[in-house]
């Protein structure tokens, strides 16, 4: 799977998803894991050993399954490269990979990107199949042993393949099928129908799982029911906001700090408006953003009397006010929830998570009355 992410206007360096442990690269690519996919990799070597397999061929089966879903992912991220879109990192989660592009690639680009990983995984497995000559029948690959180690890593491979290619998001055949729609519609209405898609699979492989009592495939169904909502929210997002620049959103009534107030002068006009992030200057220039969150770290940390320039982040989001809001507002979130909108050097306003949510609720009533207004 690779989640596309399209970029904002100066952004600064990429911070690691929270959670990671370690860090590899291939092809010049960040590739990161998330702890619960260190845990989990772990937990299937202890359960799996045992039985008619040894302890080694149990780890070496984990590993390559593992190290199949990363080859997919750096499928992903080579072909991206042919097309000039650089991937920001790659994180490896308990469900599978996510591939970070910095930008929304064109549907026919996204078509054949989308394709490399499930193609990897099933040119792995007939390969293994080919080289191995001697196919087990299917009976024997339900017991895991030393014997049907290869066909069982072969077999994983084109179910992985497989699964890649439903056609519902996240997965990769929901991104082939948006990608297929979206070269005779619109892309938000083109990501809409692969959402929809994406939440109907996973509705549907839930109640088989629990009917089953396959509580695997339930968290699988869960994971891909909430992929599915989320892009389908992002879509609708992506709608709302396109065509407006991000000074139509932004805040420009905001409260700025000094370089030298303290932790406890930051404190008290936290408590005394609706702010909660603050703009550092020195004179008109603009040093760096202290958020809620670094705020109370430095309270706690450093104490009350400590400057806000040992607390505060340099390297906040930078937005220009003529940027298109529908390309920017993904990048608020998270530890970025606030992103500085500058004129050049010009601090002109703010753009949060808040009043940009606020502007999409605006849009939607505005819509809404407009559909009234024309109705006979």
């Amino acid at each position: 799977m690779s989640d596309q992410i399209p970029p904002a206007e100066n952004k600064p360096a990429d911070t690691p998803i929270p959670g990671t442990v370690g860090a590899l690269r291939a092809f010049g690519v960040p590739i990161r894991f998330h702890f619960t996919f260190v845990l989990l990799l772990v937990f299937l070597i202890f359960v799996g050993v045992g039985g008619k397999q040894s302890a080694a061929t149990t780890s070496i089966y984990v590993i390559a399954l593992f190290g199949s879903v990363l080859v997919h992912e750096i499928c992903h991220a080579v072909v991206a490269r042919l097309y000039g879109l650089h991937t920001r990192e790659i994180v490896m989660f308990p469900i599978g990979g996510v591939s970070r592009l910095e930008s929304q690639p064109k549907a026919r680009q996204e078509l054949l990107i989308a394709l490399a990983g499930p193609a990897s995984n099933l040119i792995i497995g007939v390969a293994l199949l080919a080289v191995q000559g001697n196919f087990l029948p299917i009976e024997k690959l339900t017991e895991p042993t030393d014997a049907n180690l290869v066909e069982r890593i072969a077999i994983g491979n084109l179910l992985l393949g497989v699964f890649n290619l439903l056609p519902a998001y996240p997965m990769d055949g929901g991104r082939i099928l948006r990608s297929l729609i979206a070269l005779r519609k619109p892309e938000d209405e083109a990501t809409q129908i692969a959402a929809s898609a994406g939440r109907f699979l996973g509705i549907a492989m839930g109640l088989f799982g629990l009917l089953s009592q396959n509580f695997v495939l339930v968290f699988v169904a869960l994971f891909v029911y909430l992929g599915a909502a989320q892009e389908g929210a992002a879509a609708r997002g992506r709608s709302l906001t396109s065509g407006f620049p991000v000074r139509a959103a932004m805040i420009t009534d905001f409260h700025t700090l000094s370089h030298s107030n303290t932790i406890r002068e930051a404190g008290n006009l936290l408590l005394s408006t609706s702010q909660q992030d603050f703009p550092v200057m020195h004179g008109t220039e603009v040093l760096g953003l202290l958020t809620r969150s670094a705020l109370m770290r430095a309270m706690l940390t450093a104490g009350p009397d400590s400057y806000v320039a040992s607390a505060m982040d340099r390297s906040f989001l930078r937005l220009s006010p003529d940027a298109r809001l529908s390309d920017v507002s993904p990048q608020i979130s998270g530890a970025k929830a606030c992103a500085l909108v500058m004129d050049g050097e010009q601090l002109v306003g703010l753009l949060t998570a808040e009043n940009l949510y606020e502007f999409t609720l605006l849009r939607q009533v505005s819509l809404a009355q407009e559909r009234m207004t024309h109705q006979p």
